[in-house]
């Protein structure tokens, strides 16, 4: 009799997944054979382990998660340490250290402009798309309270990103995710975005970002007093295709949501902790929002957590004997201690070991060997970077005029080639782009430099 040949450990769990599992943003059928499924066992620094005994550099930080690497042995204490103590609480009517911490600690730190009174209050919440619930909320409900009841709308940037509930979606601007949502969603107004890459001929980043500003203050100017918010990405629209702005765009929104008296929502999900160079992203602009969405890399991978900092104004116009006109949101996990804790950590983490600084160094030898790649294919029409984060667009002969074919799966192909030489790079449409964990070291980025000019020259060659 015949020894049944073992089936690989990677192959078991792959089985018992595509048994039991519906993966988020993904068509199912593709998992068959299209799209690989990789199980991971564990994960290290920059590296993921699978269970097929390979290892992946995380090119993506985990869906720009991770900060300080996988297994980060100072969050993870901290987590156990509180587990021991206190796992969870409910935050309506109690209270624990580790949320109070926090968001002093997030206060301290968050972004401030001379002569503005600083943000002064913490909401928690579960998810960066909850996050943005909670903002647009409290944006509405308090010019309601004010009895301002034609304040009804919100004006968002096109080709914005802000996440998958319904409230988050109709403020989003990306078909792929809204269209088929669509009659669901409440009516937002969409204003041009000051994305770059779509400047004029001889038009320079500033002056692109200020056209598109002129553009706002039209929008602004045709629906007066129906905006209680205006919600954007500072710097960079990350799932639109990690497209960025000059900086003098922010500043000309402040100006115009103080001009129209409306609320400025910072959606620092993805853009926040340092990703593009800054603590903050609305810091190079020097400006400050009414109200902040924080999450991802708040806990430094670890654990879900949103923040939303808001100003004294707004938590004011709460306070009220009427529970009508207090803000009723809440999560089952608000403000949970476990991730309290490990988002104290990773902050604990970027003083101690200077993260924003090394992160400068690194960001700048990014910057090098992403000119390298650029210069050898030419395919690439794009090559941009705002901090940690640096993104490749890729288009027929380099002409931002003649896109590849949809249809060619260029990006997936590039993301197939990368998997087999050890990386993880998760393409939008056919950009790539790198946004690693800031301990990346230099034989680290030195493979991503050379898989991403390996596959963008396999995945466009018979394009």
């Amino acid at each position: 009799m015949l020894a049944e040949t073992p089936v690989p450990a990677d192959a078991r769990w792959r089985q018992r997944d595509l048994a039991v599992l519906w993966h988020p943003c993904t068509q199912m059928r593709e998992h068959s054979d299209v799209l690989p499924l990789v199980p991971i066992e564990r994960g290290e620094g920059a590296w993921l382990h699978g269970y097929d005994g390979r290892r992946y550099l995380d090119g993506v930080s985990s869906w720009w998660t991770n900060l300080h690497g996988h297994a980060e042995p100072r969050i993870a204490e901290a987590i156990a340490r509180q587990a021991r103590s206190l796992e969870q609480v409910i935050l309506a009517g109690f209270s624990h250290a580790p949320a109070i911490e926090l968001a002093e600690q997030l206060l301290a730190i968050a972004p401030r402009q001379p002569g503005r009174a600083p943000l002064s209050r913490v909401f928690y919440a579960d998810n960066g798309s909850a996050g943005v619930e909670v903002a647009l909320k409290m944006a509405f409900h308090w010019f309601r309270n004010r009895g301002e009841d034609h304040r009804t709308r919100f004006i968002a940037l096109e080709n914005g990103y802000h996440g998958e509930t319904l409230g988050a979606l109709a403020v989003g601007d990306i078909p792929l995710y809204r269209r088929v949502y669509a009659p669901l969603l409440a009516e937002a107004l969409f204003a041009p975005s000051p994305d770059a890459y779509m400047a004029r001929p001889g038009e320079s980043d500033e002056q692109c970002a200020l056209r598109a500003a002129d553009a706002l203050a039209d929008l602004f100017d045709r629906h007066p007093g129906e905006i209680c918010a205006l919600i954007l990405e500072p710097r960079l629209q990350c799932a639109g295709g990690m497209r960025m702005h000059h900086p003098a765009y922010l500043r000309r929104a402040r100006e115009l949501c103080d001009a129209n008296g409306v609320f400025l929502v910072a959606d620092e999900i993805a853009t926040g902790f340092g990703r593009t160079g800054t603590m903050f992203a609305c810091e190079q602009a020097g400006i400050a929002p009414d109200l902040l969405c924080l999450s991802k890399g708040l806990t430094g991978g670890f654990l879900p957590l949103a923040a939303v900092l808001a100003s004294e104004a707004i938590y004011e116009g709460f306070l009220d004997d009427s529970r009508e006109r207090a803000f009723l949101h809440s999560h089952s996990y608000t403000g949970n201690p476990l991730a309290c804790a490990a988002a104290l950590a990773s902050l604990d983490i970027f003083g101690s070991d200077g993260v924003l600084e090394r992160n400068r160094a690194t960001s700048a030898r990014m910057a090098t060997l992403a000119a390298q790649v650029g210069a050898g294919s030419p395919h690439v029409a794009d090559v941009r970077q705002a901090g940690m984060v640096v993104a490749f667009e890729l288009a027929r002969d380099g002409q931002r005029e003649t896109p590849f074919d949809p249809a060619l799966r260029v990006g997936l192909r590039a993301y197939r080639g990368a998997l087999e030489r050890g990386v993880l790079l998760r393409p939008l449409g056919d950009i790539l782009y790198w946004m690693p964990p800031y301990c990346i070291d230099e034989a680290q980025l030195q493979l991503l430099a050379e898989t991403t000019a390996a596959v963008i020259a396999e995945a466009t060659a018979c394009a």
